[in-house]
């Protein structure tokens, strides 16, 4: 049964971040998918329900979660992530089919909520590729962490006439500082890969919990603040069970 399927950028987690344009596209729908990450991320799966009653109210679609398993580290990364993948989509087409099995029409148009932008560091795109047979996919474009990163930090990300490279904090670690760029915006570090570098040649602006009410955010020489924010992005990690932090770096 071939879905037309709509991939809705969410922004970071504030409601106020979400477009008019993916509140129209989440009321129309048949069903919405939410992603279960286990109980020590409950908080990402409650944070959809909140947006979508804040948002929805009583027009809010009928709801279903799937889960999502944990990516294999015993394989080599990218056959991890090909295999992780597989399994997700698995999980949506069981999800759908349970879904549909329940409804009183057919199910046709089915929403998923991403975290940020559909189109930044996130692999729905590349799942949805694996759906038999292939949807309709409709993708709504949200707020960015980079984009809220910048905000919080009330500074432009490129400098006059120059460029910028977004990367990951396993390419930090592994390739080290960019050469031919003076600022890097790091996303998916889990490890503070910033410490790889040679902290007193940087300069920092970091976030957590962007554009939320808990948001955190710290600035300075890498020198000054690295050690600070180790310390306080561990602490607001064992306090909500999960932190999405985003920072740019610049050489100084």
């Amino acid at each position: 049964m071939k879905i037309d399927l709509y991939l809705v950028g969410i922004g970071t987690g504030n409601p106020e971040h979400v477009t008019q344009q993916a509140i129209n596209v989440l009321r129309s729908s048949d069903i919405i998918l939410v992603p279960n990450k286990g109980s020590e991320k409950s908080d990402l799966a409650n944070l959809r329900y909140q947006i979508c009653d804040e948002l929805l109210g009583s027009k809010k679609p009928p709801i279903f979660e799937f889960d999502i398993p944990k990516r294999s580290s015993e394989v080599e990364y990218l056959e991890a992530v090909d295999q992780w993948h597989e399994v997700i989509a698995n999980a949506w087409e069981s999800t759908i089919e349970h879904a549909q099995l329940n409804a009183v029409q057919r199910i046709k148009k089915v929403s998923l909520m991403i975290w940020g932008d559909p189109s930044l560091y996130d692999s729905a795109l590349r799942i949805a590729e694996r759906l038999t047979p292939k949807p309709s996919v409709t993708v709504v474009p949200g707020i960015t962490s980079i984009q809220a990163l910048a905000s919080a930090h009330k500074i432009p990300i490129n400098d006059v006439g120059s460029s910028f490279l977004v990367t990951t904090g396993r390419r930090l670690i592994d390739e080290g500082f960019p050469k031919d760029y003076d600022k890097v915006v790091v996303m998916l570090d889990g490890n503070c890969s910033f410490n790889s570098l040679i902290r007193s040649d940087f300069y920092i602006w970091w976030g957590a919990y962007l554009g939320m009410p808990n948001q955190i955010i710290f600035s300075g020489n890498l020198d000054d603040v690295a050690d600070l924010i180790v310390k306080e992005r561990k602490k607001a990690r064992d306090e909500h069970g999960w932190i999405m932090d985003t920072y740019l770096i610049k050489k100084c």
